[in-house]
């Protein structure tokens, strides 16, 4: 009972939250009720049902196949969807034409030779990179749309008029989803694009910092669970950049469909912002790296880690800063500093190297008693005996062979690691290690934020704030100012 009464607080939950995550979810909605309402019309009105007929829920089809969040997969899908319908319904016209006068066996074979050599040629055609990329919803389209007319011409004697019909019905719906997407309330594919990729910066500065202060601040908690908790801030940071591969490219042709955003009509560089999110996948990957050595089941003990606390402090936020100001000057649609590399990112650097050549013992570790072995862990043969105390339990579950031999497996292969002299740094220099390739890999998204700017055409950086120059490169003009972040297109 109680869950029946909780039922209706957790839809109302979900469908608030979608909304005040994304606002434009509910004006989006809102569009594609009134534009479903505008082509009913086509059966509510008499006249208009008179001329349009039983055809009219071709429209009705298009509009929910046809309007996207986007204006660009509108554009995209709906411009496919005309073409593909128009080239097939011509080819369909002239089979038709071709058929008229020859006797009915020869009309049928050749129908089904035309069906069966279209119907390959164009499955065949999808597998082409280009066509699959750009038009492989119009190719669907238009092998649906032949094959439904070149069959029902052979039983149907007015195909034509059927087929002129729906050619209206489907043009009135493309005509509307297009009115609603460019017209009222648009949300642009290459604004999301663009927003998605100052996100994604600001996502990972925002991770790296907090995985490396959480390093040193609780040293000694490690979480049970074998995957990452989905509200971890530091996982929901590089999370949003390794998953964005198929949204970025979707995002980018759907943004070379839209109209140019100014009076000029060069080709805007979405193919960049492509090459930029795989630069800041490899350099997310990184910081899936750091946050698996918080994970890690050997750790540095706390007295060793706080030799080392301030040069990596330091230079976790110098890789922050300088990523939250590429965020700041993609955001402004302007050029990054020229000092966006500073010299305290090196400095912290060269600190850190610095300390760990003070402290030689903790990595070579001379002369270290056998016995000595990493104080957080279980590494003496007493682990194994107590698995096997537990295992020969009277109350322990003994389950059939294969069940033992995957409870042994794992046990042994902790017991063994977990064994081995290590040095108790040697964790922290893979956590060192890790940290260098950071500020190493940061330096190519620099590069790949700045040939950016420069193909896009943003405006040159200003020291004092004033007016920016406008850098004009023959490639595309600076867009306008950035709207409200948001994540990839649904």
């Amino acid at each position: 009972m109680a869950k029946m009464r909780s039922f209706p607080v957790k839809i109302w939950e979900t469908v608030s939250k979608a909304g005040r995550e994304d606002p434009r979810r509910v004006i989006h909605s809102l569009k594609v009720g009134v534009a479903l309402t505008l082509v009913s019309f086509l059966y509510v009105l008499e006249p208009l049902f008179k001329d349009v007929g039983q055809n009219a829920m071709w429209a009705v089809i298009t509009v929910v196949v046809v309007l996207e969040f986007t204006a660009g997969a509108t554009l995209c899908k709906g411009l496919n969807r005309g073409f593909g319908t128009l080239c097939a319904g011509s080819l369909a016209f002239f089979i038709e034409f071709v058929t008229q006068r020859p006797g009915r066996v020869f009309r049928a074979v050749f129908i089904g030779a035309s069906v069966f050599l279209i119907g390959a040629v164009a499955t065949y055609v999808r597998f082409f990179p280009k066509i699959k990329k750009n038009y492989d919803y119009g190719v669907v389209i238009f092998l649906l749309t032949f094959n439904l007319i070149t069959v029902s011409s052979y039983r149907v004697e007015n195909v034509l008029h059927i087929a002129r019909e729906r050619l209206y019905t489907i043009a009135i719906g493309c005509g509307v989803c297009l009115l609603m997407s460019l017209l009222v309330c648009p949300n642009w594919s290459g604004e999301d694009l663009h927003n998605s990729m100052v996100y994604k910066l600001e996502s990972l500065a925002k991770s790296i910092e907090e995985c490396v202060k959480e390093y040193f601040i609780d040293m000694e908690t490690k979480a049970d669970e074998d995957e990452p908790d989905k509200d971890d801030p530091i996982y929901k940071g590089y999370r949003a950049v390794l998953d964005s591969k198929s949204t970025d490219e979707a995002l980018a042709m759907f943004a070379s469909w839209e109209p140019r955003h100014s009076r000029h009509c060069y080709k805007y560089p979405w193919e960049q912002y492509v090459k930029l999110g795989a630069v800041l996948r490899r350099f997310g990957y990184t910081a899936v790296a750091l946050h698996g050595c918080l994970e890690s089941e050997i750790q540095t003990p706390k007295s060793v880690r706080a030799l080392f606390k301030d040069p990596c402090i330091r230079a976790v936020q110098e890789v922050s800063k300088v990523l939250m100001e590429l965020a700041s000057s993609m955001k402004r649609r302007r050029r990054c500093s020229p000092d966006v590399l500073s010299d305290h990112l090196h400095e912290s650097l060269q600190d850190l190297n610095a300390a760990i050549k003070s402290q030689p013992r903790l990595f070579l570790s001379p002369n270290r008693p056998a016995n000595k072995v990493l104080s957080s862990m279980k590494t003496d043969p007493s682990a194994l005996l107590e698995w096997r105390t537990k295992r020969d339990h009277p109350n322990h579950p003994k389950g059939d062979a294969t069940d033992r031999k995957a409870m042994l497996r794992p046990t042994l292969s902790k017991i063994a690691i977990t064994s081995l002299e290590f040095s108790e740094a040697l964790p922290f220099a893979a956590f060192a290690s890790l940290l260098v390739e950071t500020a190493a890999r940061l330096e190519l998204v620099i590069e790949e934020v700045e040939e950016l700017g420069r193909v896009a055409g943003f405006r040159e950086y200003s020291e004092d704030g004033g007016v920016d120059v406008v850098v004009d490169k023959g490639v595309g003009p600076p867009m306008a100012p950035n709207h409200v972040i948001s994540q990839a297109a649904e």
